[in-house]
């Protein structure tokens, strides 16, 4: 059976007492000990930063803020009722959490004074793609980000170079510039760890194309490892049509939180691109993948072609032996009847019928099937 995707990011919850640890490809990110992380830019210039256990001990910051990043994690299998709770805490409706709660039937929600926005964070693990909800909330001078812990170290670089992006937001420039920019900066770096995993998805596809040219393999086997491979890149591309329709709608969905500048507009619109992109690249795997299974198969074609004439050519010869066998048989069982009196006088002339009518009739079915084309040249030289 094939062993899961080679140079897949293997992530593993472990939890104790003190801290929780992400693993990734072997490396183990630093330890989230606590779920909440807020960067500020305050009006003066400088910045707020900090984790902590709970939003208490920076929501009077967030009051004042010119603009503001919270990223919050979530360590629960129930995302949706956590996320309801934890944006209740911010200020945020009930109402745009619910809107974006379950399938991805909609997720972008404007109610004018907070927008709601959902974007798939790939995931990998084993041989499954789970394209895991990021919750992107957004409140007049802040924006609040919510994913589940077990995504590959989503945001961890992000919040280590939080400090540095907030301090090239000028504080002089209108609210909504603001907030688009650090949008933009939180959506692409989201679309560039999802990109990260066509690489992977791409690495597996190589090791099931060395899987499928073993001739030792299990059919069986091997129709279900295509399977799991084309509804593992189906999945991947679902997600990024989903990234796509957010990023399209963000750029002429006219929201009042959103910036109604063309440079930073066009900026939404580069997301998008980029997207497409990656849409393409997807898409074209999936192409040269197809055509190799086309291969694959006028391979496997040929092969069971070349047994069919080897069952031919078998076939072929038993007729000839079996011609060879069937002419001594029944001028045997002819002459045995009582109608026949054969002595050990008529030996000579017995076995002179028997190997001539043998050799004769072999001959003439041989010369025959040959005449027929049933017989390779080859074979027959």
């Amino acid at each position: 059976m094939l062993s899961g995707f080679t140079g897949v990011v293997m992530s593993e919850l472990r939890s104790n007492e003190a801290a929780q640890k992400i693993e990734t490809n072997g490396v183990i990110s630093e330890p989230v000990n606590k779920p909440w992380f807020c960067v500020a830019l305050l009006p003066s210039g400088s910045i707020f930063k900090e984790n902590t256990d709970s939003p208490a001990s920076f929501l009077s910051t967030l009051q004042t803020a010119s603009i503001a990043w919270i990223d919050y994690v979530v360590n629960d299998t129930d995302f949706d009722g956590h996320a309801q709770n934890v944006a209740k805490q911010l200020g945020f409706s009930q109402e745009l959490v619910s809107a974006l709660a379950g399938e991805w039937h909609e997720p972008y929600h404007d109610l004018d004074v907070e927008l709601g926005i959902k974007l798939p964070s790939i995931q990998i693990i084993g041989q499954e793609v789970e394209p895991n909800p990021l919750l992107l909330l957004v409140k007049k001078n802040f924006i609040f980000t919510i994913h589940p812990l077990n995504v590959d170290r989503r945001f961890m670089r992000l919040r280590r170079y939080a400090e540095t992006f907030l301090k090239k937001i000028p504080v002089d420039i209108v609210t909504a510039d603001k907030v688009t920019m650090l949008l933009v900066r939180i959506i692409d770096h989201n679309n560039d760890r999802n990109f990260e995993h066509l690489r992977q998805i791409e690495e597996q596809s190589d090791n099931l194309n060395v899987f499928m040219t073993d001739p030792h393999t299990p059919r069986e086997i091997l129709g279900t490892e295509i399977y799991h491979m084309k509804h593992t890149l189906l999945t991947y591309l679902n997600a990024l049509w989903n990234s796509l329709d957010v990023l399209h709608t963000l750029r002429y969905g006219d929201a009042e939180l959103i910036s109604d500048d063309q440079k930073l507009l066009d900026r939404l619109g580069m997301l998008s691109e980029d997207v497409n992109r990656q849409i393409s690249l997807a898409e074209h795997m999936s192409d040269v993948m197809a055509s190799g299974l086309e291969v694959l198969q006028s391979i496997y074609n040929n092969q069971l072609q070349n047994l069919n004439n080897r069952l031919a050519l078998l076939m072929t010869y038993l007729t000839i032996i079996g011609t060879a066998v069937l002419i001594p048989n029944t001028i045997a069982t002819m002459l045995g009847n009582g109608v026949f009196v054969i002595g050990p006088e008529d030996l000579g002339w017995y076995m002179a019928l028997m190997v001539g009518s043998t050799l004769t009739g072999t001959l003439l079915v041989y010369f025959w099937i040959r005449k027929q084309g049933w017989i390779p040249r080859k074979m027959d030289k």
